[in-house]
């Protein structure tokens, strides 16, 4: 376990890192000891996954801001706290392969976001995983247009004409689902 300490303007800076370690569960013992200060987590290069890792206690971690899970065997039903202080998550090389699913969990438990990073999962297609370009593109415009506050995804920042792009794309599945909602409600 590395403890990284870089001290800051008004306060200290806490890094936790217990990446490379072949966990195959969280160390909350010695996390959550660090409940009110620790600001990034990370935990890559593990052997965590959805079947054993629980992560309903890092929710208590109040002023945390990165959670770092690389290389690990999470899927797309991995199941988040509530944390709305993590504004980046970095979930690159896991086994991820259901972007709705995945998307939608990000949206609701990290309302905050704003740095998303999940190359080299297969809902992520690019050039790294056999995807197309069209494939590339397209994973873009739909997390987008899901997580619109997003400022980064993956290792590129989203630029306002690639939003409007993702607006337009996906507007008719949005509001096909609220005519829909509608129609439900006037029966």
């Amino acid at each position: 376990m590395d403890q990284h300490h870089q001290p800051s303007q008004a306060s200290s800076f806490q890094w936790l890192s217990f990446a490379y370690q072949d966990l195959s569960e969280i160390p909350y013992e010695t996390i959550l000891t660090q409940t009110n200060t620790l600001e990034v987590l990370d935990l890559s290069y593990n052997l965590l996954d959805d079947l054993y890792w629980n992560p309903a206690l890092l929710g208590q971690l109040e002023r945390l801001s990165t959670l770092i899970l690389d290389c690990n065997s999470y899927t797309a039903h991995v199941k988040f706290p509530y944390m709305p202080s993590v504004t980046a998550v970095c979930i690159n090389k896991n086994k991820i392969n259901n972007l709705p699913v995945f998307v939608e969990e990000i949206r609701r438990k990290f309302p905050n976001i704003k740095i998303l990073s999940m190359m080299n999962n297969e809902a992520a297609p690019s050039y790294f995983n056999g995807g197309s370009l069209t494939q590339y593109k397209d994973y873009r415009q739909y997390v987008i247009s899901q997580i619109p506050w997003l400022e980064i995804l993956d290792d590129t920042e989203i630029l306002e004409k690639e939003r409007a792009q993702a607006r337009r794309t996906y507007r008719i599945q949005q509001s096909s689902e609220g005519s829909r909602k509608r129609r439900e409600r006037h029966r």
